[in-house]
Formats: C-alpha cells, sequence, structure tokens
C-alpha cells in the first residue's frame, strides 16, 4: 500500500464516522450539547471539515470547497467565511446549527476533494514543505497526519456526543 492509498482509505474511515455520527439526526439533535460548555454533533463535523478543507486545500494551492461551492452561502451561519472553529467561545458553537443534510452535503464534498488530492500524491510528495512559519518547517507528509488527528478524534467525539444526545431522548 503507498501512502496515498493508506490515506484515500483513512480519510474514507474518517466519512464513514461522520455519516455515522450525523445521519438521523434533527436540527435540534445536531445542535444538543452534552453540556452548557461542551460542542455538539453539528459543530463537531462542521469544525473538523472546516479544518480538512482549509488545510487540505492550502497544502493543495486550491481555494476552499466551502467558498469555491458555495457551502459558506448555503450555511449562512454568523460567522466570517474564514473561519474554521479554532478558538470558538459557546456561543460560536451554539451558532452552527444545521440540518444533517447540508452538513453531511459538505463533508462529503470536502472528502471527495482530499481523496482526489491525496490520491494522486506520491511518496516523494510527502517531504515537500507546506508551511515554513514553525520550526522544523511543516512538510505536506506531517500536515496531512495532523488533519487526520484531528478529523478523527472530533468524528469520534461527535459519535460520542450522538450517543449522550441519544439517550436523553
Amino acid at each position: 500500500m503507498t501512502g496515498a492509498e493508506l490515506l484515500v482509505d483513512t480519510f474514507g474511515r474518517v466519512r464513514e464516522v461522520v455519516r455515522e455520527a450525523v445521519d438521523g439526526l434533527s436540527v435540534d439533535q445536531l445542535a444538543a450539547r452534552p453540556d452548557a460548555e461542551g460542542n455538539s454533533v453539528a459543530w463537531l463535523v462542521w469544525h473538523l471539515t472546516r479544518v480538512q478543507d482549509d488545510h487540505v486545500g492550502d497544502a493543495a494551492g486550491t481555494e476552499e470547497v466551502w467558498t469555491s461551492q458555495g457551502w459558506a452561502d448555503r450555511f449562512a451561519l454568523p460567522l466570517p467565511a474564514s473561519d474554521t472553529g479554532y478558538g470558538h467561545g459557546v456561543d460560536d458553537v451554539a451558532a452552527v446549527r444545521v440540518d444533517a443534510g447540508l452538513l453531511l452535503g459538505y463533508h462529503d464534498a470536502v472528502c471527495e476533494r482530499t481523496t482526489a488530492y491525496v490520491g494522486g500524491l506520491s511518496d516523494d510528495d510527502f517531504d515537500r514543505v507546506v508551511d515554513e512559519g514553525w520550526s522544523p518547517p511543516v512538510t505536506l507528509g506531517v500536515r496531512l497526519v495532523s488533519v487526520v488527528g484531528d478529523t478523527l478524534q472530533h468524528a469520534g467525539q461527535a459519535a460520542f456526543t450522538r450517543g449522550i444526545v441519544e439517550r436523553r431522548a
């Protein structure tokens, strides 16, 4: 298995966890939080998708799906189009109220763009520096592993939060 094949499989697995966490929930269930300061399923999936979209788009040198395909307009969140969720407080988390179809549509579009990009990489591509703002500079391989770690963590949190929401019903 090449590095590209490994990443395509990994992002596909994230997509499966996201789908299981979101599918069939109402807008209210997606926005429900485990406690007053916790993150909702909607916010977690929106955030993990925004980060993947932002980071992969930057590495690929392409515009984010969020803006290029009109998802920012469709979501109509009271947040800047460049917002990915980093540093959000309780009010920002509460502002992410969307239906499952919209959330999954955006995630699917980002996953498709991501897997098309990573599927075309050669193992030599992973050593290319994509961010010189760190010491040592960040390579494409390190950036993609970071995206995988972040998305898997938040997808698991969304699945856990779904379980809490369903038990309350």
